[in-house]
C-alpha cells in the first residue's frame, strides 16, 4: 500500500473532484484515477460511488477517508522527526482568521511557548484569502482559516484539513419560533454580517444566489461578539460558527434557527508553503493544537437551542 495512493484518494474525496485533486497534487487526472484504483485494489473494495458525477465516497469510503487522514498526518509527523535537527527557534509568523483565534489562540500560544521556549510567535489576523496570499508570498510561515472542502490553493502552497465547523443562523431569542425556516423566509429580517471579504458572507451570498434570491444587510460590523450582541438586540440575523455562538456572552439571548435549505459546513485548514521550513515542528505543533480544539467540539451539535436540549434530556 503506497502513501501516494492514499494521498490521491484523500485529495479526491476532499476536493470532490478528480480534476481539482489533480491540480492540488500537481498530477494528471489519469494519474489520480490510477492511484485511487490501485488503493482500492490493495484494500479489495470499492471506495467511490462512480454512478455519480463527480464520484463520491460510498459508506465504506467515508470511513476509510477519515482513517487515511490520520495516516497521512502520522506520516508527516514521522518525516518531521527524522528530518529535524533540533527544536525550532527564531520567529514563527502565524496567521489566522479571528474565528479560529477566538477558539484556540490562547491555549495554542501558551503550549507553543512552553514546548519551544526559544520560539517567538508573531500572530496576524485577516480574511482567509488574505492569509493564504501572505503564505504564498512568504510573509507568513503558516495560517489557519475556514474554507470549503473544495478550496484550491496557489501552486506554491499546501494545505491540510484539521476539522469541520458548522455555521449556524442565529436570531434574538423568541423572535423566530417556527421549527424550521427556508432562506427566503429570512429576507425581511435582514442580516448582520462582516464587510465584503468575509468567507461566511460569501457562503451565504452564494447560497442565496443559487436560489435566485437577494439578501438585505441590516448592519455591517467587524467582531463576532459585537455582531452576536446586535443579533441578540433584535437588529437582524447572524451567521456564525457554532462553537463561537456557544462560547459567546450573548448565548442565552440567542436562538439557533434551523434553515432547511441552508446547512453550511466549512473545513478548518492549515496552509503553509511547499518549500521546506526549519519551523516545521512549530507548524505541526500548532496544527495539532487546532485539530484537538475543534475535535473537542465534535460531533456537530444539534440545531436545537441549548435550553431545549437540556429540557428534553
Amino acid at each position: 500500500m503506497k502513501i501516494d495512493d492514499i494521498d490521491a484518494f484523500v485529495a479526491t474525496v476532499r476536493c470532490q473532484s478528480i480534476s481539482l485533486a489533480a491540480e492540488a497534487l500537481q498530477l494528471t487526472q489519469s494519474a489520480i484515477t490510477r492511484r485511487v484504483q490501485n488503493f482500492e485494489e490493495e484494500l479489495g473494495i470499492e471506495l467511490l460511488d462512480r454512478t455519480t458525477k463527480p464520484p463520491r465516497p460510498n459508506p465504506m469510503g467515508k470511513i476509510v477517508y477519515e482513517q487515511c487522514r490520520v495516516v497521512l498526518r502520522e506520516v508527516d509527523e514521522l518525516r518531521d522527526i527524522v528530518g529535524s535537527d533540533g527544536a525550532p527557534a527564531g520567529t514563527f509568523r502565524l496567521g489566522m482568521i479571528q474565528t479560529i483565534g477566538d477558539v484556540v489562540l490562547l491555549d495554542a500560544l501558551t503550549e507553543l511557548k512552553a514546548t519551544y521556549p526559544d520560539l517567538s510567535t508573531q500572530v496576524s489576523t485577516g480574511w482567509g484569502t488574505q492569509l493564504v496570499s501572505k503564505v504564498a508570498n512568504g510573509e507568513l510561515d503558516a495560517a489557519a482559516a475556514l474554507f470549503p472542502a473544495t478550496k484550491v490553493l496557489p501552486d506554491n502552497v499546501i494545505g491540510r484539513t484539521l476539522g469541520r465547523v458548522e455555521l449556524v443562523v442565529v436570531a434574538a431569542k423568541g423572535t423566530m419560533t417556527k421549527r424550521s425556516y427556508k432562506l427566503r423566509d429570512c429576507h425581511d429580517v435582514g442580516w448582520i454580517l462582516s464587510p465584503d471579504g468575509c468567507g461566511f458572507r460569501a457562503v451565504l451570498q452564494r447560497a442565496l444566489s443559487e436560489q435566485g434570491l437577494s439578501y438585505k444587510i441590516s448592519l455591517e460590523s467587524f467582531g463576532a461578539d459585537l455582531q452576536l450582541g446586535l443579533v441578540a438586540a433584535g437588529l437582524g440575523l447572524g451567521l456564525m460558527p457554532l462553537p463561537q455562538v456557544e462560547r459567546s456572552q450573548h448565548y442565552d439571548h440567542l436562538d439557533i434557527v434551523a434553515i432547511s435549505d441552508f446547512k453550511p459546513i466549512l473545513d478548518v485548514w492549515l496552509v503553509q508553503s511547499r518549500l521546506p521550513t526549519p519551523l516545521q515542528q512549530a507548524v505541526d505543533f500548532f496544527s495539532k493544537s487546532v485539530a484537538n480544539a475543534f475535535a473537542e467540539k465534535a460531533p456537530l451539535v444539534s440545531l436545537v437551542p441549548k435550553a431545549r436540549r437540556q429540557k428534553s434530556a
